[in-house]
């Protein structure tokens, strides 16, 4: 992707991200029995000098069967932005839950004409699929993740008290190890109210680049879905 499109999805990805941690926490305080993941809808809007340049859109749907679900982010420019990038960029992953933990089962990206398909075997611990036109073919280490799942994983280990320093991601084709590291909380002003978050960073090892995202909030408010919705780790 080109550099503005870069920054205008890093943009609008650190306040979806902080919406998906508070509706996760709140199905946790709501049900018990429910492993910390709840079903929403989530829509943001990221404006440029008083002018909106894009939106992004986070569900997370529950499955047929109990513990799966989807995950599903599209991201879409507008404005002036939208005349550089016509294409949406659609994320989604399907994934299951195991005990406190997230394990994908398939991992769909599609940007235009690009696509990443990946199929997660956990008995045979192989990942397969294709990277736009690269075959991909990994071998799987236990807790490893995709893009998309990974999110879904650090909100429920914040949840539980236990965030491991590393993961293993696959980016497209390759398996990449990222450090993660809670920094600490702080206060936002948002349209449902002030939140107190908690910060964590993603740093992929032996690079200096470091992702700060907001991972989950302490104050619940509730999301009112949209009357309609169109269904990166560094």
């Amino acid at each position: 992707m080109k550099a503005p499109s870069t920054v205008l999805l890093l943009a609008i990805a650190a306040s979806a991200t902080t919406v998906s941690a508070k509706c996760v926490a709140a199905g946790a305080a709501q049900a018990a029995d429910d492993a910390g993941i709840a079903p929403f809808i989530a829509h943001y809007q990221a404006d440029w000098k008083g002018i909106s340049v894009g939106t992004s859109d986070i569900q997370l749907t529950q499955g047929v069967e109990p513990g799966q679900y989807m995950y599903t982010w599209t991201i879409t420019a507008r404005g002036i932005f939208r005349v550089a990038y016509h294409d949406d960029l659609v994320q989604k992953s399907w994934l299951t839950m195991t005990g406190d933990h997230v394990r994908p089962d398939k991992y769909h990206g599609k940007e235009g004409s690009s696509t990443v398909e990946i199929d997660f075997d956990w008995q045979n611990m192989r990942a397969t699929g294709l990277s736009e036109t690269k075959p991909v073919d990994l071998k799987l280490k236990e807790g490893t993740q995709d893009v998309m799942s990974i999110q879904v994983e650090v909100m429920l280990d914040l949840k539980h008290g236990n965030l491991p320093k590393t993961f293993q991601i696959i980016d497209k084709d390759q398996l990449k190890e990222f450090i993660y590291t809670q920094e600490g909380s702080a206060k936002i002003r948002t349209a449902i109210g002030e939140l107190d978050t908690v910060i964590v960073t993603s740093q992929r090892t032996g690079n200096n680049r470091i992702l700060r995202r907001i991972k989950s909030v302490d104050h619940l408010v509730a999301i009112e879905p949209r009357p309609s919705l169109k269904s990166s780790a560094e």
